[in-house]
């Protein structure tokens, strides 16, 4: 499996540190799982954004075929 290095601060160790006891869960399930859906989300906006613009031009993409 593949790995990746990332850095934070002492505050945000600390904040990462007790969210992730908070939840009985260790602190690289947490990070893991909040980046994975950060990534998600991402995507799904995007998706959103991209049905809304579909949406709207409809008409004058009609037009202009």
């Amino acid at each position: 499996m593949a790995g990746l290095n990332l850095r934070f601060t002492e505050e945000e160790l600390d904040s990462l540190r007790a969210r992730a006891e908070a939840e009985g869960r260790s602190m690289q399930a947490f990070a893991h799982d909040a980046v994975i859906t950060a990534v998600n989300e991402h995507s799904r906006l995007f998706d959103e954004a991209a049905d809304h613009v579909l949406k709207v031009s409809e008409e004058l993409n009609r037009r202009l075929a």
